[in-house]
């Protein structure tokens, strides 16, 4: 049996730091420190060459557990659908009015630090509700 591998999410994007900034208000995560030999972020940026400069960014999880997320910019705006894309998971192990006051509230949440409510999906025979939503650059995620 082969050994799990960590990984990390990428995302093409227009504005790395600022999505990156986003994702850390809405995972938790945090921002790494500079890279070795730069007292911060800006250092390092200033010492790239002018086309290099905020070409990519990344958080993670400060605890270790989750996957990296890096984001790197790309000439071309979003034109599809996300083939993949993240679930939120703050309703774990809730059901019915409960489950759906806590997404509605973590909705209300990302929605002041920028995301698009699409719409909200109640609960079926099949399936507990969830909200699908868009990040600040229109890619699609869930809270669920």
């Amino acid at each position: 049996m082969s050994a799990i591998k960590k990984f990390q999410v990428t995302f093409d994007c227009a504005e790395p730091e600022r999505l990156a900034r986003f994702w850390c208000e809405v995972l938790g995560y945090v921002v790494p420190p500079p890279p070795e030999g730069f007292a911060t972020w800006e250092d390092f940026k200033r010492s790239q060459p002018p086309e290099q400069r905020d070409s990519w960014f990344a958080c993670m999880d400060p605890s270790g557990v989750g996957p990296r997320l890096y984001f790197q910019r790309v000439p071309e705006g979003k034109t599809a659908k996300n083939r993949v894309h993240l679930d939120v998971r703050v309703g774990t192990g809730l059901v019915g009015a409960e489950r759906l006051a806590v997404l509605e509230a973590e909705c209300a949440r990302l929605v002041a630090i920028g995301a698009v409510h699409v719409r909200t999906l109640y609960a079926d025979e099949e399936n507990e509700s969830c909200i699908p939503m868009l990040d600040i650059e229109g890619n699609e995620f869930c809270i669920d």
